[in-house]
């Protein structure tokens, strides 16, 4: 028999309740300010209700009427600068966050409600109707609610997926030295998320000040947690990050209170992260105004139950009976935080015969539909912008690769602010191509060698970007990866800017290479600029050369919206014309380059295949225009240069090296027909690699990407379209 030893968890696990003495010794006034807040938010609450059955509210309302104990009671805990996010069901996060930063001070349960809370819940309902007056100027809605200046980072419409950047907000308090704390809210379906177990390990590895709320409502829709996993006490994942860990009973806000101010401590004192199970109830159904039970999946006997908990009940009853408030007090707070809701409801609508409707000139402008995509470049005004040929420092031939590394520690001796986080990054003497050469050793604590969890990483530089005290720099080992992350890459840091009113940076580089040729296969070997160009909100950048990739660097590093800067392992060993020393101009983004004027045929190429379409125009002495675009995404495309050579050629070859499934081509040859038709004596012709994702195989990897043959057989097939056939 083998001898057997019972392993202990090192993080403590506890569950908390509030005692009599608890309620004894609460002060007077916080019990006021919780029981006030309580009150705002469940009419707050059945206002968004009533509108949405009134089909005023234009999507889901995921109402937390019920659910209001958990973020009142862990809320009013903290400092006016500490910081929220949270998910898709997260008005009551949003209003508690927001109350108790407006009134720091406490709200009194008898006295009239201020005009600075009206204020603040008419925006509130204004952004969830979708109107211009709200946070995000109406594009959020009821799932994505941001007030930064309050400290709510945004809620989120996908699972768990706000997460990461929550973590990213903590990593900022934690470099930043000021004591502030991260508070992430998510539910029972949330907690098996990946993304939320990767930040979880990410954020104990890292000891961040970050409190991951789990508001244990029961049903994920209508999925109950016992079908969801097989522990269902869900603060139980703590032990497995070492993580410390408290269940509290959510409908009891003192008793939520009681435990975050425990959390908050531990925080605090710099010991990482916690969790927080808060069990809750939600009354209605996942979205609109109907209980559970009118689909089925709950007993109205257990809701019945429940709502005998209620949150706004239990705290009103503690007080009556201490004699600090009686009955027809709490009776007036109810009917003054319901006339208040009437009175904001009443200013956003008018009457339309026996109903009701929106007034028009609170909407949205339909010209407000693309602003804010991605910002104006004004950040860049005033920079020193250099050409190679303009260029009067000195330049010596350096590799490729050694000049990646170089500008990078150039601009992070320059910048503070910027943080390099990646896989191996800190190991292997630049990680695994040399990308990050001396930085470790050089910048130990910016240069963040992360755990292999791409969607915790990346969604962490997104909220450390949206924090806006540092400058995150992302490298991808592979840009295959992207898909692992593709939530954090495309879902939240793609689409924040817009998506929270169009005014908030993303400063955020993610780093990758392009690594066809290289024998790695197909899930290592991807272009991913087709599938970036297709997500708006990102920059990209594909410098071909070791003097574009200084200037190019420098323009993304300054940008205030999310860049993606691609490299090719092609390139890496190659060496090129570079700057000796002088590594602080600029390359406009937006600003391509003629490396070759011509006269017959405009060929539109970037990254490697640059150098490989020069030596087939050198080699079958054609006439052509090579413009390496350097800047491909939609809005930075350089159509000056663009229209300007094929107005003169009237032909247009696109050359790629990677799939035809994900072509950059695809959007850039129809761009190319739509604006420039008139001028083409023949339809756009693209070179592209196969279909198929290259294969390990040395054969097959050849036959599955573009090279010279393919370039050469385009470009004879062209110039015989127009009567000018090439010799074989």
């Amino acid at each position: 028999m083998p001898e057997t030893k019972r392993l202990q968890s090192n993080a403590p696990w506890v569950e908390i309740r509030s005692t009599k003495a608890d309620w004894d010794a609460a002060d007077p006034k916080l019990l006021g300010a919780i029981l006030t807040q309580l009150h705002l938010i469940r009419a707050f609450e059945e206002k968004v209700l009533e509108l949405t059955a009134e089909g005023l509210v234009h999507g889901p309302a995921h109402s937390s009427i019920g659910q209001e104990g958990g973020a009142v009671g862990s809320i009013i805990a903290l400092r006016p600068s500490d910081q929220v996010n949270g998910s898709h069901r997260g008005h009551h996060q949003f209003l508690a966050k927001a109350i108790s930063f407006v009134a720091q001070n406490g709200l009194d349960p008898t006295q009239d409600i201020p005009e600075n809370i009206h204020a603040l819940l008419r925006r509130t309902l204004a952004e969830i109707m979708g109107l211009a007056e709200g946070f995000c100027k109406g594009r959020g809605g009821s799932m994505h609610l941001r007030w930064a200046e309050a400290g709510v980072l945004g809620t989120n419409a996908i699972v768990g997926g706000g997460v990461p950047m929550a973590a990213g907000a903590a990593w900022a308090h934690k470099r930043a030295g000021t004591g502030d704390v991260t508070v992430t809210y998510f539910g029972d379906g949330a907690v098996n998320i990946g993304s939320v177990l990767e930040t979880m390990n990410l954020a104990a590895a890292w000891q961040l000040p970050l409190c991951f709320f789990i508001e244990n409502n029961r049903y994920a829709v209508a999925t109950t947690v016992e079908e969801s996993t097989a522990e269902p006490r869900l603060s139980s994942r703590g032990q497995a990050f070492n993580i410390p860990a408290w269940r509290v009973d959510g409908m009891n806000p003192l008793a939520v209170k009681l435990a975050m101010d425990q959390a908050l401590a531990h925080m605090r004192a710099g010991h990482g992260p916690t969790i927080i199970e808060a069990e809750v109830y939600r009354y209605f159904h996942q979205s609109g105004p109907l209980p559970g039970s009118a689909f089925g999946y709950r007993a109205k006997e257990e809701e019945a139950e429940w709502r005998a908990r209620d949150p706004l009940d239990h705290v009103a009853r503690e007080m009556i009976e201490r004699n600090l408030l009686d009955k027809n007090q709490v009776d007036a707070l109810r009917l003054r935080a319901q006339n208040a809701m009437a009175r904001i409801a009443d200013a956003l609508t008018e009457p339309a015969g026996n109903r009701r409707r929106v007034r028009d000139e609170l909407w949205p402008s339909p010209a407000f539909r693309d602003y804010g995509i991605r910002g104006d470049l004004s950040e860049l005004s005033g920079k020193r912008f250099e050409e190679l040929d303009t260029f009067r420092g000195r330049i010596e031939e350096r590799k490729f690769i050694d000049i990646v590394a170089d500008v990078m520690h150039r601009r992070m001796e320059t910048d503070e602010r910027i943080v390099i986080l990646g896989e191996d990054i800190h190991r292997l003497k630049g990680g695994t191509n040399g990308a990050t050469r001396g930085l470790a050793a050089r910048f130990p604590d910016r240069v963040l060698g992360t755990p292999i969890s791409e969607n915790a990483f990346t969604g962490l530089a997104g909220g450390i970007a949206m924090d806006g005290r540092y400058r995150p720099v992302i490298e991808y080992m592979y840009p295959d990866f992207m898909w692992v992350a593709a939530d954090q890459v495309f879902n939240q840091i793609g689409k924040a800017r817009h998506m929270f009113g169009g005014e908030t940076p993303v400063p955020l580089v993610l780093r990758t290479k392009v690594a066809m040729g290289t024998g790695y296969g197909s899930q290592h070997s991807m272009d991913p600029a087709g599938i970036f160009a297709t997500s708006p909100g990102w920059r990209i950048l594909a410098p071909s050369t070791p003097f574009d990739y200084v200037g190019l660097m420098n323009s993304a590093l300054a940008c205030e919206d999310p860049v993606l800067v691609l490299e090719h392992v092609d390139l890496y060993n190659s060496n090129g014309p570079a700057p000796a020393d002088d590594f602080d101009y600029y390359i406009p983004i937006g600003r391509a380059r003629v490396v070759r004027p011509g006269n017959e045929i405009t060929i539109l190429t970037y990254l490697s295949m640059t150098r490989v379409v020069l030596d087939v125009v050198e080699e079958m002495g054609l006439d052509a225009e090579v413009i390496d675009l350097r800047s491909l995404d939609r809005a930075s495309l350089d159509w000056e240069t663009i229209s300007a050579s094929v107005r003169k050629t009237n032909n247009v070859l696109i050359v790629e090296q990677g799939a035809l499934g994900t072509s950059y081509g695809t959007m850039l040859g129809d761009e190319v027909q739509r604006r420039l038709f008139d001028w083409l004596d023949q339809p756009v012709k693209r070179v592209t690699g196969g279909e198929a994702a290259p294969s390990v195989s040395k054969v097959l990897e050849r036959a599955a990407i573009a090279g010279p043959k393919e370039v050469r057989d385009a470009l004879r097939a062209m110039m015989t379209e127009v009567g000018k056939p090439l010799a074989a």
